[in-house]
């Protein structure tokens, strides 16, 4: 499986996260553990990509700039994620921060999969996105790990 077919295949997962904690209320057990499931993916998911593609990316001129503004979304992706584990989970301001992070996360997917990942295609061989791939899953399963 190539790095681009992993990646869509993890933003399938995260999609479906968002989708189920946003379905949940209150400060309940469901919320706690879907929230915990989708830190985690987002979290070791992002630092295998900056570690793999954007790194093979920021070499590239030709996307160097897309390369950081996508890095860039990963902060702040990152930044909703620790506002959230400060927040009451039962408060409104709680759900109003998901709500952003949730919109972000969307935002940044569907700008992967329709702007990078073609531009990606022209740049780096079959052979290396294949290597790519194997080298994502293995630092993910690493990062998920360590989270």
């Amino acid at each position: 499986m190539d790095i681009y077919q992993r990646l869509i295949e993890d933003h399938g997962k995260q999609r479906g996260l968002a989708g189920g904690l946003a379905r949940t209320e209150g400060d309940s057990d469901e919320r706690r553990r879907l929230f915990d499931a989708y830190a985690t993916e987002l979290e070791a998911h992002a630092d295998a990509e900056e570690q793999t593609l954007y790194a093979e990316l920021l070499s590239e001129p030709d996307i160097q700039e897309q390369a950081r503004h996508s890095i860039a979304e990963h902060q702040t992706a990152d930044n909703l994620l620790n506002k959230l584990r400060q927040t009451d989970m039962s408060s409104s301001a709680w759900l109003q921060t998901f709500k952003e992070l949730r919109h972000a996360v969307e935002h940044h997917l569907e700008e992967e999969e329709e702007k990078v990942f073609p531009q990606a295609r022209e740049l780096i061989s079959e052979t290396r996105a294949q290597a790519l791939g194997r080298d994502f899953a293995e630092r993910k399963k690493r990062e998920a790990r360590a989270a």
